[in-house]
C-alpha cells in the first residue's frame, strides 16, 4: 500500500511538472512594418536576429524552415490597397542574405496576408484576384461593380527574383447563385451545393472574402484557409492538376477544386446553424506528433466577446480524402470541440501553435503579446513587444541547429513499394497511417494512394514523400499498347479514378443489374452515396471495345 501511494504521488508530481514544462527552445517573431526578425529563447534572450533592408519591412508572415531558411512576406508598393496587402515574398539564409526575392503584384492580382512554405521548396501564396464589373455580373452577382475574389498559387523559385506557378486554384471557378437561371453557375438550391460559394452571400464589399491564413496537410495533400469576411475555414484538394483545380472533378477526393469541407458559418450555404466564428485568422491542422493531431484549429478573434478572443479546435468528419456530410444538414461539428480562452482580445490577426507536449503558443497580434499556456490554461511563458506581431512560432533546438533529412521517394518493383533510406518509416494508405507498416518496404494490399513518412533517429525531423498511385499489375489491362486501371479499389469513400487514354464513357450497375451512374469523357466515378458492396462498371473505349470490371466500396 505504501508503494502504491508513493507511486501515485510520483505520478502526480510528474504530471504537475509536465504541465508546467515549457516546450521547445526558440520563438520566432517579427513586428509588422519592421526590418528585424527575432529568434529568442525561453528566457527571452535574443538567440539570433535577421536584419533586413529598411525597404523590406515585414508584411505578415515569418517562418523558419529546418535548413535555417527564413521565409517572410514583405510590404511593397502595390496597385491594390487593403488590409494585409504584402506583394512580395523572400527566402533569407541564416546570415541575412536574400536568396529569393519574388514580387507578385499588379492591378489585377496581389499576394496578401499569409504564406505556406512547402516541404518541396515551393511556397503557397494567397492572392487577390480582381474581377471586373462585367465579370461579376456574368457570374450572377447582384451587387454592382468590380470585386476582389481570391486565388491560391504554388510558386517554384527558379532564379533570384523569378518563379514558376506550378499549381493554381481560383475561387471564381467554384461559385454558385440562385438568382439568374441564364447563368452557367445557376442552381435552384444553394443548400444542396455546399461545395460551392454563393456569390451573393455578403458580397456587397469589394474585398468580399478576405482570406488571411493558409496551411498544408502533407498526408492528405490538402489545403485549409480562413476567411475573415465569411467567418469560415475551408478545405480544398491540392492533389489536382491546374485544370482539375478549375473543375469539379479530379484529385484524390474526386471533386476537383470544389470545397471538401467548411466550418464556422452554415448560413453562408443555406443551412441551419449559428455563425460560431466572429472574425477568424490562422486556419491550420494540428500536425502529427502533437496531441489531437488532425484537428482543424483557428484564431477566433471575437469568439467569446469583443473583449476576449479564443483559439478553437474542431474534429473534422474525415472519411478517406473526403468529409462526411449528411444531406440536408451542415458539415459537422456545428460548434468547436475544444476552446482555449485567450488572455484578452486582439481585434485583428493573431495565431496559435499546438505543441507536442500539449501546450499552446498564442500570439495576440494587436497587443504585441506572445505567450505559452499548459493544458490547464496556465500561462507559463510570455513575451511582450511594442508593435503588432501577426504571428509567432516555437521551435526546438534540434530543429534550428540540426541537419535536415531529405524528402523520401517511393519506387515500385514486383508490386513492392520501397522508400529511400531513413532511420524510421511509417506508411500511409489513402490518407491513413497503416498500423505496423514501419519498414523500408511495404507490400500494398489494395490499389490506391500510398505515401511514406521518414524520420531521423532523434525524432526531430520528419519528411513526407509525394503520394504514389499504386495499381497492382494484375489489375492493369493492356489495350493496343496502352494500359487501363482503376484506383483506389477497394475505395474507402466511394470515389474511383479510371486511368486510360482510350476511355470514352462508362456506366455502373449493382450486382442486381440496377443502374447506378454513368458518364461520358470523365475519368471520375462517384459512388459515395451508395452502400458498401460490389458494383460492376462497363467501360466503353474509343476503339469500340467494352470492358467490365468490379468496383468495391468499403466505407
Amino acid at each position: 500500500m505504501k508503494k502504491t501511494k508513493t507511486l501515485l504521488f510520483s505520478l502526480l508530481v510528474f504530471s504537475f511538472h509536465s504541465f508546467a514544462q515549457k516546450w521547445g527552445n526558440y520563438t520566432l517573431y517579427s513586428i509588422q512594418n519592421s526590418s528585424t526578425t527575432y529568434l529568442i529563447d525561453t528566457n527571452n534572450v535574443v538567440y539570433h536576429t535577421w536584419t533586413h533592408a529598411t525597404s523590406d519591412k515585414t508584411g505578415y508572415s515569418s517562418y523558419l524552415m529546418p535548413d535555417k531558411i527564413l521565409w517572410r512576406t514583405v510590404k511593397t508598393s502595390t496597385s491594390l490597397n487593403g488590409g494585409g496587402i504584402t506583394g512580395k515574398v523572400q527566402k533569407v539564409d541564416w546570415n541575412g542574405t536574400v536568396l529569393w526575392n519574388f514580387t507578385y503584384s499588379s492591378s489585377t492580382y496581389c499576394m496578401h496576408h499569409d504564406i505556406c512554405p512547402l516541404p518541396n521548396g515551393n511556397v503557397l501564396l494567397i492572392s487577390y484576384d480582381v474581377r471586373t464589373a462585367a465579370e461579376s455580373s456574368a457570374a450572377g452577382r447582384t451587387a454592382s461593380g468590380s470585386v476582389w475574389s481570391e486565388k491560391i498559387i504554388e510558386v517554384k523559385p527558379t532564379g533570384a527574383t523569378t518563379g514558376d506557378i506550378v499549381w493554381e486554384w481560383k475561387l471564381w471557378d467554384h461559385l454558385v447563385q440562385n438568382v439568374d437561371p441564364a447563368k452557367s453557375n445557376y442552381q435552384t438550391s444553394i443548400s444542396e451545393h455546399p461545395e460551392l460559394l454563393n456569390i451573393n452571400y455578403n458580397s456587397t464589399a469589394q474585398d468580399w472574402v478576405h482570406m488571411n491564413g493558409i496551411d498544408y496537410n502533407p498526408v492528405l495533400d490538402q489545403i485549409t484557409f480562413s476567411s475573415h469576411m465569411l467567418n469560415q475555414w475551408f478545405v480544398i484538394d491540392h492533389s489536382t492538376s491546374i485544370a482539375e483545380a478549375a473543375s469539379h472533378a479530379g484529385g484524390f477526393a474526386g471533386k476537383g477544386g470544389d470545397f471538401l469541407y467548411r466550418y464556422g458559418n452554415p448560413t453562408s450555404y443555406g443551412m441551419t446553424g449559428s455563425t460560431v466564428l466572429n472574425v477568424t485568422h490562422d486556419a491550420h491542422w494540428i500536425p502529427e506528433g502533437s496531441p489531437d493531431a488532425g484537428r482543424l484549429v483557428g484564431f477566433n478573434n471575437a469568439g467569446i466577446s469583443n473583449q476576449q478572443s479564443a483559439v478553437d479546435q474542431v474534429n473534422v468528419p474525415l472519411n478517406g480524402y473526403n468529409y462526411n456530410l449528411t444531406p440536408g444538414q451542415a458539415f459537422a461539428p456545428l460548434i468547436y470541440d475544444e476552446r482555449l480562452a485567450c488572455n484578452g482580445s486582439t481585434s485583428n490577426m493573431g495565431n496559435s501553435q499546438q505543441l507536442p507536449n500539449g501546450n499552446a503558443l498564442v500570439c495576440m497580434a494587436m497587443q504585441g503579446l506572445i505567450y505559452e499556456v499548459n493544458p490547464n490554461g496556465t500561462t507559463i511563458w510570455s513575451k511582450s513587444t511594442t508593435g503588432t506581431v501577426p504571428q509567432a512560432f516555437r521551435y526546438s533546438d534540434c530543429y534550428v541547429n540540426g541537419t535536415n533529412i531529405p524528402i523520401p521517394t517511393i519506387t515500385e518493383a514486383n508490386n513492392l513499394l520501397t522508400s529511400t533510406t531513413a532511420d524510421t518509416y511509417q506508411w500511409y494508405f489513402n490518407g491513413q497511417a497503416i498500423p505496423g507498416a514501419t519498414s523500408q518496404s511495404y507490400t500494398p494490399t489494395a490499389n490506391g494512394i500510398y505515401l511514406v513518412k521518414t524520420m531521423d533517429n532523434t525524432a526531430c525531423f520528419k519528411q513526407y514523400s509525394t503520394s504514389y498511385s499504386y495499381v497492382n499489375s494484375a489489375d492493369v489491362t493492356e489495350i493496343n499498347g496502352t494500359s487501363l486501371s482503376i484506383y483506389p479499389n477497394p475505395s474507402m469513400n466511394g470515389h474511383f479514378v479510371i486511368q486510360s487514354t482510350m476511355l470514352e464513357s462508362y456506366d455502373v450497375v449493382n450486382m442486381l443489374g440496377q443502374f447506378m451512374t454513368q458518364s461520358t469523357n470523365s475519368s471520375e466515378i462517384d459512388l459515395s452515396n451508395q452502400l458498401n458492396g460490389i458494383y460492376l462498371i462497363h467501360i466503353h473505349l474509343t476503339n469500340g471495345q467494352t470492358l467490365t470490371k468490379r468496383l468495391i466500396v468499403s466505407k
